[in-house]
């Protein structure tokens, strides 16, 4: 039989164990450590049913499980409202902001600048390729040349590309 001081003390021996458990069955490190905390909450609460515990480790990891266990139903339970499409219709703004707009427009002559500064044969292997949707195959009857050749330009105008448009530039 276990007092209340032996189940606290066993709780600190075992908390690494229970928080580990939670991580596995809940994949949610924060949730873990909650539900860790109120595990000694409820454990340091059991004064009445301390007497009657022969397993204070077992007791405590039922503790967890069932807060676990509570945690899933109260997510499961959640409810979701369906909206009728004309009603998403309405409500959702699918233009982007003045701001955004600005800011695509921007990169994307900045892309511009870098293709204009690519070989001509890479320039259009990346323009077909990229722009018109063609498959390296594609690209590569349409030229006249390798499919190796076209992915050798490819890599070559991406990297470049990478190299140009990276945040730091």
């Amino acid at each position: 039989m276990a007092d209340n001081r032996s189940l606290l003390s066993s709780f600190a021996e075992h908390r690494a164990a229970l928080l580990r458990f939670l991580q596995r069955r809940l994949g949610n490190a924060a949730l873990a450590e909650d539900l860790t905390q109120e595990t000694w909450l409820r454990a340091a609460n059991a004064q009445g049913t301390a007497a009657a515990i022969d397993n204070p480790r077992g007791y405590l990891f039922s503790i967890a499980s069932n807060l676990a266990l509570d945690h899933q139903r109260h997510v499961g339970h959640r409810v979701e409202l369906q909206a009728a499409a004309e009603v998403v219709e309405a409500v959702a703004d699918r233009q982007p902001s003045p701001e955004n707009v600005a800011l695509y427009r921007s990169e994307f002559a900045r892309l511009l600048r870098v293709v204009d500064r690519l070989s001509p044969r890479c320039r259009e292997v990346f323009i077909l390729g990229k722009f018109e949707g063609l498959s390296l195959a594609e690209v590569g009857q349409r030229l006249g040349i390798s499919r190796n050749t076209v992915v050798t330009h490819m890599v070559h105008a991406l990297a470049a590309i990478e190299r140009e448009m990276a945040p730091d530039k």
